[in-house]
């Protein structure tokens, strides 16, 4: 491995934004780990960039499982000795109804996911980063614009996006001393596989069902791409990048 070389992570790597910012920092000379948990997506997305002369690797991990976390960055020291970019961009959802009505499973699933498996990839990778040398790394967390505000019916999610925001802070806070910067960017209506339903209409505060405008996945991977661009020294703590007319800002 030659000094210059950038190691990145980026976990939910097999699909919809995760997919787009592995590309994006591919075409920005990154060397990419690609995780997730299905891996038919992540081995077709490496095959994808070696034939373009890139470099990425296909590593199988659950967030959510403490082991197979420890195996994955156990891989990335390994075969790189470094890590230089964690993008903690796995996450799910659960079903839009009222909360008493939610399966506990789901409220469980959704936590395990967006925070437990966002705070052990981040520990793994605060580890790697404050032993390396040089030392130092970032993190960046994906978030979304339910860190700031719920839809209606989105407990699970809202509460693990609100939880997201505290670790990112945290992250940035305790990294210092380490030369570890972290960030996050709060995405709102990234047009992806599992969002497009959204075109077609998502309930509203007001009790109504409306389309909401789109934007390309495409802009999220170049906000990561930017952030990560940056020196150490310099951080982007949070960003929000949305459909600009979508129901967020405003009444109503």
């Amino acid at each position: 491995m030659t000094a210059s070389r950038k190691i990145a992570l980026v976990t939910g790597a097999g699909s919809g934004v995760g997919r787009r910012t592995a590309l994006a920092l591919l075409e920005d000379g990154w060397t990419v780990v690609l995780a997730g948990r299905r891996a038919d997506p992540l081995q077709a997305l490496a095959a994808e960039a070696a034939a373009r002369g890139q470099a990425a690797m296909a590593v199988p991990a659950d967030v959510t499982d403490p082991a197979s976390v420890q195996a994955l960055f156990d891989t990335i020291e390994r075969e790189f000795g470094r890590l230089d970019l964690l993008f903690n961009n796995a996450g799910v959802n659960a079903p839009a109804v009222p909360m008493d009505e939610l399966p506990l499973d789901k409220w469980f699933a959704v936590i395990n996911t967006n925070v437990t498996g966002v705070f052990l990839c981040a520990r793994a990778a605060f580890a790697l980063m404050r032993r390396q040398s040089p030392q130092g790394g970032r993190i960046i967390n994906n978030g979304s614009i339910s860190a700031h505000t719920p839809r209606p019916f989105t407990a699970p999610y809202t509460a693990s996006k609100h939880a997201v925001t505290g670790l990112t802070k945290a992250l940035a806070l305790d990294g210092r001393a380490f030369n570890i910067a972290a960030g996050q960017v709060d995405i709102g209506n990234a047009l992806t596989e599992l969002s497009e339903r959204m075109t077609r209409g998502v309930l509203q505060a007001n009790g109504t069902v409306a389309p909401e405008p789109m934007m390309d996945a495409s802009h999220v991977a170049n906000a990561v791409r930017h952030m990560a661009s940056l020196p150490l020294d310099t951080n982007v703590l949070n960003m929000t990048v949305m459909a600009s007319a979508m129901p967020f800002v405003g009444r109503g």
